[in-house]
């Protein structure tokens, strides 16, 4: 691999950890630099899925403050983004592109509407139920949250890209906590997606793992993570809300596009 490739596919890896953890779209980093330098989509995914646990590790450490305060939470979401994740991994693996790749669009467009109307979808809860708590923690909540990470941990195990735009739309509605809180959430989430999706390849599609990319994104997101955390506490609900907007239709078309 000659070193001007290398340090390309480098710093996309921090760019890609550098989003993730701010918002969750590095793969639409990645992937396509990855296709660009002539490697098979398959691979590209793979190796691309691998590297990018690194980044997940260090973004998360970085939000580590916020997710102290959402230990129950994890309790009850980490198994659904867990199974999930090994659902998406064993589809890529056993069915053709196409089969999945044809509600991507759809899936991320929905969750840039759920962040840009969740405040609003919960101001009206609130305000239709006279116990605010029931209403945000209501059993019925509980089940739609852990059906709706369940699916983006499928959609995650498969491909990735902007699964963090439909972590964040999902908990902004059905989540009655800060942005910011969330969005540590979404780092541990979405940690442990790419890890299982990367136990997964290894185990059952290690031919189609190129260690030198999952190694050079490992190093770059892995800084990128670190990067991302200090910059994405610093943004304010109604910026990190427009960042996450302009990610993920940027995710729409590049996948449209494709």
């Amino acid at each position: 691999m000659p070193w001007t490739e290398a340090l390309l596919i480098l710093l996309a890896g921090m760019a890609a950890g550098t989003i993730n953890t701010i918002v969750g779209s590095g793969t639409l980093v990645t992937f396509p630099t990855l296709l660009a330098f002539g490697f098979p989509s398959v691979t590209a995914n793979v190796s691309n899925t691998i590297g990018l646990v690194a980044g997940g590790l260090s973004g998360t450490w970085g939000y580590r403050r916020e997710v102290r305060t959402m230990s129950d939470q994890l309790k009850r979401l980490a198994p659904m983004s867990f199974l999930g994740a090994v659902v998406g991994a064993l589809l890529l693996i056993v069915l053709p592109p196409s089969a999945f790749q044809a509600i991507v669009p759809a899936l991320i467009l929905l969750g840039v509407l759920l962040v840009v109307f969740g405040p609003r979808i919960q101001r009206w809860a609130a305000k239709n139920h006279a116990d605010q708590e029931v209403a945000h923690d209501s059993a019925g909540r509980r089940i739609l949250l852990a059906g709706g990470i369940f699916v983006a941990g499928v959609y995650g195990g498969y491909f990735g890209a902007a699964q963090g735009v439909l972590l964040m739309g999902i908990m902004s509605v059905l989540l009655s906590q800060p942005l910011q809180r969330i969005n540590g959430i979404k780092n541990v989430l979405g940690t442990i997606v790419n890890g299982v999706a990367a136990i997964t390849f290894i185990i059952v599609a290690r031919d189609h793992v190129d260690w030198r990319v999952a190694g050079l994104i490992a190093v770059g997101s892995l800084l990128g993570g670190f990067i991302g955390a200090g910059v994405g506490r610093k943004l304010p609900p109604n910026v990190l809300r427009g960042f996450i907007v302009v990610i993920g239709l940027i995710a729409i078309v590049n996948l449209l596009l494709k």
